[in-house]
């Protein structure tokens, strides 16, 4: 399959890629003797999801809409964890439900009559994190998320079945175990009246250099000191990491201030927020960080924002109108996070199977756009 002959914008997603990361997350699974499960916050490909079924059968949802497609996509109930549930919603988050997490213990006491039949959690904060961006770090001093310590002086509530922990952000198999750590020291004294303990996200296992071996024997520890529990793990990442690609093209160059400017038909804001959010500098096929001499181009985006645009790169050779430009990476938390901001064009999504050819999932039009204003 040539970079030419897929449609642009578009995101790309690899299958085999795909089958490479869910076979690593199941043999974690298997090995370690916990249950890990899909994020749909981080990847809510749908359309994929009859091969993810064949490696994990379960997923997390934060929301009704989450939980919906839980039932519907993956053909199980969810593991729910919102930081808020609504009178208007609960009923039906409840309903496909398997868990329920809260966020607090007033959110648990003003709901508990209804999760009937449901398992019922507690988020709580280790006050322990490695994230060092403030807007991904959930334990962040003051942090909205998660119940303290020192608010649970009087114990658990009635009917807490598990706790819920997220602490970290495409980190490693050392933070994991540290994460551990901290969980038994905050928490350990209620470990023992538990079923399970979700661990939230974070655990980026299929990035290149992670220490698999390392994770695996933390889990197994942990599960030998405390055989009641069932440990959970929802990662997003890395089910979805290096699976694909966002397919750009060059509509425009300008050039002001001596730094010239390839103008897309894609949006950084619209499109791959979190290079602005985090911000991060993403990986561009046949590109690299400049070099003096060579053709260098600031990435600039099709939105009216004046700050839609990334650089630089250096090619070697000049970029022309019509170049294919291929931003790596982009189908985790990307594909889930974008808007329709301006109106503009957006990324139809497609997936390249393992025979090579090329299957077009998605293509959005004008109603999507109308649709989302009316």
């Amino acid at each position: 399959m040539y970079i030419e002959e897929l449609p642009s914008p578009c995101y790309v997603l690899y299958e085999e890629r795909l089958r490479r990361n869910l076979e690593l997350i199941k043999s974690v699974k298997d090995r370690a003797g916990v249950e890990i499960i899909l994020a749909f916050k981080a990847f809510a490909f749908w359309k994929a999801f009859p091969i993810v079924r064949q490696y994990i059968n379960c997923s997390t949802a934060s929301s009704l809409n989450e939980a919906l497609l839980a039932v519907e996509e993956m053909g199980s109930k969810a593991h729910t964890f919102a930081p808020i549930y609504t009178e208007s919603e609960f009923q039906y988050i409840a309903a496909c439900s398997s868990h329920i997490t809260f966020n607090s213990i007033s959110q648990y006491e003003k709901f508990k009559s209804r999760t009937t039949g449901i398992s019922c959690g507690l988020r709580v904060n280790p006050e322990f994190s490695v994230v060092e961006t403030d807007l991904y770090n959930p334990c962040v001093p003051g942090s909205r998320l998660g119940v303290t310590a020192d608010k649970l002086q009087n114990g658990l509530p009635d009917g807490i079945e598990g706790l819920h922990v997220h602490c970290l952000c495409e980190s490693s198999a050392s933070d994991t175990a540290a994460l551990l750590d901290a969980v038994e020291q905050k928490f350990g004294r209620f470990l023992p009246q538990l079923k399970w303990l979700n661990l939230g996200g974070g655990h980026l296992m299929t990035r290149q250099g992670y220490d698999v071996e390392l994770l695996i024997n933390s889990l197994k520890a942990f599960k030998e000191r405390h055989p009641n529990l069932t440990i959970i793990l929802e990662p997003g990442s890395a089910f979805a990491w290096q699976t694909g690609d966002l397919v750009a093209t060059v509509e425009d160059i300008v050039e002001n201030g001596g730094i010239k400017t390839a103008m897309l038909n894609v949006s950084f804001a619209c499109h791959m927020p979190d290079c602005l959010e985090m911000p991060y500098k993403p990986s561009i096929v046949g590109a690299t960080d400049p070099v003096e001499g060579k053709p260098t181009y600031r990435m600039g985006g099709n939105s009216c924002l004046s700050g839609d645009y990334v650089g630089s790169w250096s090619f070697d050779k000049p970029l022309k109108v019509g170049d294919r430009v291929v931003f790596e990476d982009m189908i985790h938390y990307t594909t889930v996070k974008t808007t329709m901001f301006n109106g503009v064009t957006h990324p139809s999504m497609g997936i390249v199977r393992s025979d090579g050819t090329f299957e077009l999932k998605r293509k959005f039009s004008y109603q999507d756009y109308k649709g989302r204003m009316s």
